[in-house]
């Protein structure tokens, strides 16, 4: 199956646009202004997501021009928080998956509310922002922690539904970031509840609405009853559109380089002989459905990889079509199954492990940063 090279006003997929991106990034406006609807925001996220860039080359790419890291804090902390989400998926595997700190308390139903995923909420910043969403792929953070609130904290869904069907349709999609996120606003990975009113969003949205189930004060909302508006509750069909399976043509002479939608790198191995196989396993994308959207935006960043083959099919199935080569693959705690030789991603810092907190993680890797200074 030959692979599609697209490009959007959203989302380019040429790899010079993307390095443009980078060049481009403006790490101090980003901390004045990241939180608003507007806000000076890199857009890197579904290529970091994606393994066709890194964390670390995005950190060296703006710290080579100059800047002075504790100048830029915040940006490299934001930055960072992906790294930070992937370690604990790392240390604690599919736990991540179910409540991992403490059960979420309040919950109503395990499905997610009709009118979020019907962008029907009556809160006009959020239901165009949906409406957006699935348009883009994209959602702006603070959006995604003002559809969680909505979600959790005030319908009551359990936080893994709602989790899921935002995970589907984001071109960034991580699950950990997607999932451990959730659980933050759902307080089973945090010491509370995020909640956001009518006048929060207001403010970063640019929006003057009144009136609404969340115009109301932080001391009221958590007591509230869920809003009619948010009654009726759906669970939402998700399915992967994959590539008709078809074996790939492989150099038994060969290493067999092994990539998926989490590694897409086109600087790995670049210029080495090697079968380039994009593996595209049922099973994974049964537990993690994505979007046609997604997998075709994984496509087009695979089409920068010269002599990419895709194979729809399960690993042991390409480990037998590869015969006695090798099988090179990139570590990733949703592909631990992999056998062959397991390489490293590039990170940020040399921190890894388990902890408890983000700042915890952030305070050993600012040490890091002296080398910069």
């Amino acid at each position: 199956m030959s692979i599609p090279q697209t490009s959007s006003d959203h989302f380019p997929t040429g790899y010079d646009d993307i390095l443009n991106r980078i060049e481009n990034i403006d790490p101090v406006a980003y901390g004045r202004t990241r939180n608003f609807i507007d806000g000076d925001v890199t857009r890197l996220s579904p290529y970091i997501s994606r393994g066709f860039i890194s964390t670390r080359m995005v950190m060296e790419s703006v710290l080579s021009r100059g800047y002075h890291p504790l100048k830029i804090e915040k940006f490299l902390q934001e930055l960072a928080w992906r790294d930070y989400w992937q370690q604990v998926w790392i240390a604690k595997g599919d736990a991540i998956n179910s409540d991992l700190k403490r059960p979420q308390e309040g919950i109503t139903n395990y499905e997610m509310p009709a009118a979020v995923l019907k962008a029907e909420t009556g809160i006009r910043a959020i239901d165009q922002a949906i409406n957006e969403f699935y348009e883009s792929g994209y959602l702006h953070n603070h959006l995604r922690m003002y559809i969680g609130s909505v979600c959790c904290n005030i319908a009551g869904s359990h936080w893994k539904t709602p989790a899921r069907w935002m995970y589907y349709h984001l071109l960034d999609g991580d699950w950990a970031s997607n999932a451990l996120s959730w659980q933050w606003v759902a307080g089973s990975n945090s010491g509370k509840k995020y909640y956001a009113n009518q006048e929060n969003i207001n403010k970063y949205c640019y929006t003057r609405q009144k009136g609404t189930f969340l115009d109301a004060g932080y001391d009221v909302l958590p007591e509230m009853p869920v809003p009619d508006v948010l009654s009726t509750t759906i669970a939402p069909d998700l399915s992967t559109p994959l590539p008709e399976k078809q074996h790939p043509s492989i150099n038994p002479e060969q290493p067999v380089l092994v990539y998926n939608h989490y590694n897409l790198d086109p600087l790995w191995h670049k210029g080495s002989n090697a079968n380039r196989i994009l593996l595209l396993e049922p099973s994974h994308f049964g537990k993690y459905p994505v979007s046609a959207k997604t997998i075709d935006f994984v496509l087009a960043l695979g089409a920068n990889i010269p002599g990419l083959q895709i194979f729809t099919g399960e690993f042991d199935e390409l480990k037998k079509l590869a015969g006695g080569s090798e099988l090179i693959f990139r570590e990733h705690p949703a592909f631990s199954h992999y056998s062959g030789i397991c390489e490293s991603r590039d990170w940020m810092f040399q921190v890894t492990g388990y902890f408890p907190s983000f700042f915890a993680f952030w305070k050993k890797c600012r040490k890091e940063l002296g080398q910069w200074t």
